[in-house]
C-alpha cells in the first residue's frame, strides 16, 4: 500500500434538510481516487438545521474521517454545495454566524496546502446525498444511522462512471448551462445515441399553446448557491411594477453582463439547448406559476414583500383569483397545488383549489423578498429616503434593501433550492404554484440561464399564468409567460 505521507484520497460530502431549516442530516464518503473503492462513510441525523449548515457539518464528518485513516494524506474534497466549496477555497467570504465556527473547524482538519476543493454536479454525489438521506430517515424513526443499515455503496459504480464525464462548464451555474453540458457529455459517451428531436419530435423550447403543460417532474441541475457570480450593474430605472422587486427599473447591463448574456445566448445555440439529447428524454415536469392577484398596494406600485403588513386581496383581486381559478379547471391539469405563506397567495390558491376540489400545501420558500425599511414605500419614496442604499440595490443582485431586506441573489438561492425539494416531493404531477413576482421571475431567469439584470426585463401582471418544464437530463423549458387572457 502506498504510504500516507503520499497518499491522496477523495472526500464527498452533503447535506439537507427537510424544510430549510427543517429536520436534517449529512452523508460523508472517503474514496480511493484510482480504484473508486469506499473507504470509509459517515452519516449522522443532527436535528433541525439548514441546508448550509448539514453540508457544512457533512464536510467536517468527512475530514476527519480521512484523517482517520491517513494522517499525512492529501485531500480532494468534492461537493454540490457551490457556497461551501467557494468559502473553504477562500474566494467567497462566509457571513453567516452558524457557518463560521464550522468552516473553521473544516480548516482545522488538515493543513490548507493539503486540501483542493471541487464542486460537483448533484448526479455526481449521489453516495453521500444517500448517507444525508439515510441518516435523516433514521431520525425521523428515532435512531441513530448505522453503517450496517447503509445502501449508499449501490451508488458507487454510478459515481465513478459520472466523474468520468465532461465536466461542467466553468461561469455560475444555471438550470441550461448546467443541462446542456450533461446532455452533451451524454452524447458523447454512449453508443448509438440519437438527437432529441427523433427521440421527442414534440420538444421544443419555447411553447405556449394549450398543450403547453405536460406532467412528469425531474429534478433540475441547477445548484442553490453562487448564483450570481459577479455584479451586474442595473442602473436605469424606469416605470413598472415594484409590489415585487421594483420591477420599475429597467437596468442597462453593465459590460460585464452583457459579455455574459451573449455568452449564455451563444452556449445555447451552440448546444442546441432545449434540443439535446439525453439518456433520459421522458415527458417533463411542470409548474404552472400563478402570481397573486391584486392588493390594494398593486396598483399603487408599491414595494410589498414578506417584511410587511400581509395585506388580503382587494376586491379585483379577488375577482382575478375566481377568474383564474375558472380557467385552471377548464384547462383540467393541475394535480396539486403549492402557495406561499403570505395571505394574498393564501387567498389566491384558495380560489383555485375550491373550484379544483385540491389541498392546499404553503411552501415558505415561495415567500416573496423582504424589502425591510421599503415596504410600503414607491420607488420615488425609497429614492427621496434612501438614495445611496437604492442606487446599492440598483448596482448588484448582491446588495440588500434598507433595514436587513433579503437581496436578490439571497432570494435566488432559496427559490433555487425550493425549486429542488418540490420536483423531488412531486415526481411525475402537474404542480400549481401560488407565488410571487420576484420567485416566478427567478424561475423562469434560471430555466433560460439568464443573467439576474432579465429580473427586470420580464413583465408578470397580478394573477398571470407562467409555467416552466423540467426535464429528466436537467434542461428547463419556459412553456408559457404572463398569460393573462383568462382576466380579459
Amino acid at each position: 500500500m502506498t504510504s500516507s505521507s503520499s497518499r491522496e484520497v477523495i472526500v464527498e460530502a452533503d447535506g439537507g434538510s427537510r424544510g430549510n431549516p427543517g429536520p436534517a442530516g449529512y452523508g460523508a464518503v472517503v474514496l480511493d481516487p484510482v480504484t473508486g473503492e469506499t473507504l470509509a462513510e459517515a452519516a449522522e441525523y443532527i436535528g433541525v438545521a439548514t441546508n448550509n449548515v448539514a453540508e457544512y457539518k457533512g464536510l467536517v464528518a468527512g475530514l476527519k474521517a480521512a484523517r482517520s485513516l491517513f494522517p499525512d494524506a492529501t485531500v480532494h474534497v468534492r461537493m454540490d454545495s457551490k457556497l461551501v466549496v467557494e468559502q473553504m477555497s477562500g474566494r467567497w467570504k462566509i457571513k453567516h454566524p452558524d457557518m463560521k465556527p464550522l468552516a473553521a473547524e473544516a480548516g482545522r482538519v488538515f493543513p490548507a496546502g493539503r486540501v483542493r476543493y471541487e464542486w460537483i454536479p448533484r448526479e455526481r454525489n449521489k453516495h453521500a446525498d444517500r448517507l444525508a438521506n439515510e441518516a435523516m430517515d433514521a431520525g425521523k424513526q428515532g435512531r441513530r444511522w448505522e453503517p450496517s443499515d447503509s445502501t449508499a455503496a449501490l451508488d458507487a459504480a454510478a459515481a465513478r462512471n459520472a466523474a468520468t464525464l465532461p465536466p461542467a462548464p466553468s461561469g455560475p451555474p444555471g438550470d441550461a448551462t448546467a443541462g446542456a453540458a450533461r446532455a452533451r457529455a451524454a452524447l458523447a459517451t454512449s453508443s448509438g445515441s440519437t438527437t432529441a428531436a427523433s427521440a421527442d419530435p414534440g420538444r421544443t423550447g419555447t411553447g405556449t399553446g394549450s398543450g403547453a403543460w405536460p406532467g412528469s417532474v425531474a429534478r433540475p441541475a441547477a445548484q442553490d448557491d453562487g448564483l450570481f457570480a459577479a455584479e451586474e450593474a442595473l442602473t436605469t430605472p424606469a416605470s413598472g411594477d415594484f409590489e415585487a422587486e421594483a420591477g420599475a427599473a429597467a437596468p442597462a447591463p453593465a459590460p460585464a453582463a452583457q459579455s455574459a448574456a451573449a455568452s449564455g445566448q451563444s452556449a445555447s445555440a451552440a448546444s442546441g439547448q432545449g434540443w439535446s439529447g439525453g439518456p433520459d428524454m421522458s415527458a417533463p415536469a411542470t409548474f404552472v406559476l400563478l402570481r397573486h392577484g391584486e392588493t390594494a398596494l398593486t396598483p399603487e406600485k408599491r414595494f410589498s414583500g414578506s417584511g410587511g403588513t400581509d395585506p388580503e386581496l382587494s376586491a379585483a383581486g379577488l375577482r382575478q383569483a375566481e377568474a383564474v381559478a375558472e380557467a385552471l379547471a377548464a384547462r383540467g391539469t393541475i394535480q396539486e397545488i403549492v402557495s406561499s405563506p403570505l395571505t394574498r397567495c393564501r387567498q389566491t390558491a384558495a380560489a383555485v383549489a375550491a373550484r379544483l376540489g385540491l389541498d392546499v400545501r404553503v411552501e415558505q420558500g415561495l415567500r416573496e423578498t423582504d424589502f425591510g425599511a421599503w415596504e410600503g414605500l414607491t420607488f420615488g419614496e425609497v429614492r427621496e429616503r434612501y438614495p445611496e442604499d437604492l442606487d446599492a440595490w440598483l448596482a448588484s443582485p448582491k446588495a440588500a434593501p434598507t433595514g436587513g431586506g433579503e437581496s436578490f441573489a439571497t432570494v435566488a438561492r432559496r427559490v433555487a433550492a425550493t425549486r429542488d425539494r418540490l420536483t423531488a416531493a412531486h415526481a411525475g404531477r402537474t404542480v400549481l404554484l401560488v407565488t410571487h413576482v420576484t420567485p416566478i421571475k427567478t424561475l423562469i431567469r434560471l430555466a433560460l440561464g439568464a443573467p439576474p439584470e432579465s429580473l427586470f426585463r420580464m413583465e408578470l401582471s397580478a394573477a398571470s399564468i407562467s409555467a416552466v418544464a423540467y426535464y429528466a437530463d436537467g434542461n428547463a423549458s419556459v412553456r408559457l409567460l404572463n398569460d393573462t387572457s383568462h382576466l380579459r
